[in-house]
């Protein structure tokens, strides 16, 4: 399973999900064109050392990312039809995130095996994008027996 983050705009939520890919052992995408550079240090700040730990690659376009995607799309959006808990997730899964002001593009839509949304409350927008990232990658890697197995001391 890999998380991809497609055209990300803000550093610091590049870096929660970073930290959150390094600590699950879960590979990160960053699909180009992204809204800040990477070197950034409000992105290794909220990454903290985690960052060295991450599986993370760069992909200057969406053509590229699909180039070397393999395994399903999932992608999440408000638009999403069903609900991360109803569907049945695969270790190969790449779940996708769209950029924090717009979303993702229409044809990363288009080009989605799966549409899904985090369910909340109706008078609710949205979630920060690195709390839907740990919902979504904590209940695929639930389902797959995928999550790191606990350290006994």
């Amino acid at each position: 399973m890999r998380l991809a983050l497609i055209q990300p705009e803000i550093p610091q939520n590049v870096g929660a999900i970073l930290r959150l890919g390094a600590c699950l052992g879960v590979g990160v995408d960053l699909v180009g064109p992204l809204g800040f550079v990477t070197s950034d240090k409000r992105m290794r700040r909220a990454g903290m050392d985690y960052i060295d730990l991450a599986d993370m690659r760069q992909h200057g376009s969406w053509d590229a990312f699909v180039r070397n995607a393999s395994g399903r799309l999932v992608l999440f959006t408000t638009k999403g039809a069903d609900s991360l808990y109803g569907f049945e997730f695969n270790a190969s899964d790449v779940l996708m995130f769209g950029s924090e002001s717009a979303g993702a593009p229409e044809y990363v839509h288009e080009a989605a095996d799966a549409r899904l949304r985090v369910p909340m409350r109706a008078e609710t927008r949205s979630l920060n994008i690195a709390l839907s990232a740990a919902l979504a990658l904590g209940e695929g890697l639930r389902q797959t027996n995928g999550l790191p197995k606990e350290i006994q001391t």
